[in-house]
């Protein structure tokens, strides 16, 4: 009981991050210098290209759930190896998958629906490669199929979302979709990171600048609703 009211007060105190977050993604975006000879830089077209194919694959093609219930047990798995948890006993479905493992926390619980596993995949498997080939030629093609996995994650993760999930309810249900949305979020900010002029240190520097805004908010409706006396 005392471990739920926790993570409830953590999940509450959390959702002003998530706007401040939020709001300074926005901020990032519209702050990108434009090429007034192309409206979207190539990167980020390559990216929203290979995005689209998915959306259009996901609603037309049958959607291949064993891959992405694959993909959810094995993130499971990976995080617990990597905060160290003995693994075993991984089972994969057509529609349900379990793992087994010696111990958990909030983030292995709940990593599959923030770390897309095949993106980071995609990801590893293209700077290995450039060790030893040149895969410059080919980067924007990476970059599609970033997009591609990466909109994978993103529709599976709100499909399921919308359905009963025991990890959501293990952690209780505002502290999940607080920190599951938190960090996706930021991943988005990354990737505009990476593909765009915008930078690290700007996004850093935006989130503390929205987070201030954001505490006098809520300072000031406190003192509306309870005002001193």
């Amino acid at each position: 009981m005392f471990l739920r009211i926790t993570r409830l007060t953590v999940g509450i105190l959390l959702l002003p991050v998530c706007y401040a977050a939020s709001r300074s993604l926005v901020q990032l975006v519209k702050a990108i210098p434009t090429d007034s000879s192309s409206l979207i830089p190539p990167a980020a077209a390559a990216i929203c290209g290979g995005f689209l194919v998915w959306l259009v694959m996901y609603f037309v093609l049958p959607t291949p759930v064993r891959t992405y219930v694959l993909a959810h047990e094995l993130t499971h798995a990976l995080w617990g190896t990597l905060m160290g948890a003995r693994v075993s006993n991984i089972k994969v479905a057509k529609d349900k998958g379990s793992v087994t493992v010696s111990k958990t926390n909030f983030i292995i619980t709940l990593a599959p629906y923030f770390f897309p596993l095949y993106t980071f995949i995609i990801i590893a498997a293209y700077l290995v490669l450039s060790i030893f080939y040149d895969v410059e030629p080919y980067f924007l093609w990476w970059l599609g199929l970033v997009g591609f996995t990466w909109g994978f994650h993103m529709t599976f993760t709100i499909s399921s979302l919308l359905q009963h999930q025991s990890d959501i309810h293990e952690c209780g249900y505002v502290f999940s979709y607080a920190v599951i949305y938190l960090f996706n979020v930021l991943g988005i900010a990354l990737w505009v990171v990476m593909v765009s002029a915008a930078t690290l240190e700007q996004f850093v520097l935006l989130c503390q600048d929205s987070l201030i805004v954001t505490a006098g908010a809520i300072w000031h409706l406190a003192r509306q609703i309870w005002p001193r006396r």
